[in-house]
């Protein structure tokens, strides 16, 4: 793998490596990586344990259910990853607990998160993890939504997938990630592709037309139907020309419905 200072590096501290090296290790983000574009390294927390039993979680004070990390494999991992991201010239991770408690992750926050040189994810498991480790090494705590999950790993893999479609080069096309859902608050548009007529079921006539513009307002009316009528709340926040609203009204008629309702 190649790796370089200009690299943005991704370094992940968890008691279960295992589970990330299929999801780290197909598609784009294997290519991400053999291209030097995105360096990710894993960490055992268990590797940092100090007694000869490598336990990572202990009773919480004070009693109640569960089990809680430890502060101390977290404390050591962290300081193990700022030790050798600095002997290698990058710059201090910006260090993010996956908890329920942390901010909904979202797309805006992916590109936030795609601007930064290091990041480091800290993978929480059982009840969480000691409030030491938030107080005095996070930077942030992201959350992928309001449900359970057994532990912090597949939100970061959630969470690094989304991010790295935001690093230049790592998608071979560099409009797809523009275009995708959510990128301008936008729900994407349908797609197509052959048989031009399957089962009876027929492609619009005009992504056939071979006329740019056409295709191209049809794809913005889509976008803005969709998103109208599926998550208007997005609309809120998108970049709206006077084509859009044009395009809005007669969505509106069409539909039956009035986006100054829905938004």
């Amino acid at each position: 793998m190649m790796q370089g200072r200009d690299a943005m590096r991704i370094d992940i501290l968890t008691i279960f490596p295992e589970m990330f090296k299929g999801p780290l290790s197909e598609s784009m983000l294997k290519r991400a990586q053999e291209r030097g574009i995105i360096a990710i390294h894993l960490h055992n927390i268990r590797d940092f344990a100090e007694d000869k039993h490598k336990v990572t979680d202990d009773y919480p004070f004070g009693g109640g259910v569960g089990m809680l990390m430890k502060p101390e494999p977290i404390f050591k991992g962290v300081e193990h990853v700022k030790d050798e991201l600095s002997a290698l010239g990058f710059e201090e991770p910006y260090v993010i607990l996956m908890c329920p408690q942390g901010r909904t992750f979202n797309q805006d926050l992916a590109r936030e998160l795609a601007a930064r040189p290091a990041l480091l994810f800290i993978c929480g498991h059982y009840e969480g993890v000691d409030e030491r480790v938030r107080e005095h090494l996070v930077d942030d705590e992201i959350s992928i939504g309001d449900y359970v999950l057994t532990g912090g790993e597949l939100p970061a893999m959630v969470v690094i997938d989304a991010v790295a479609r935001m690093i230049p080069g790592v998608l071979k096309e560099e409009e797809s990630a523009v275009e995708d859902s959510f990128y301008n608050y936008l729900l994407d548009f349908p797609q197509y592709t052959r048989p031009r007529d399957f089962r009876g079921m027929k492609v619009p006539e005009v992504l056939l037309s071979g006329d740019h513009e056409k295709v191209r307002l049809w794809r913005r009316k889509e976008a803005l139907r969709r998103t109208l009528l599926r998550r208007p709340d997005l609309l809120r926040k998108a970049n709206l020309d006077s084509t859009d609203l044009r395009l809005l009204k007669e969505i509106e008629e069409e539909n039956c419905v009035k986006p100054s309702d829905m938004i």
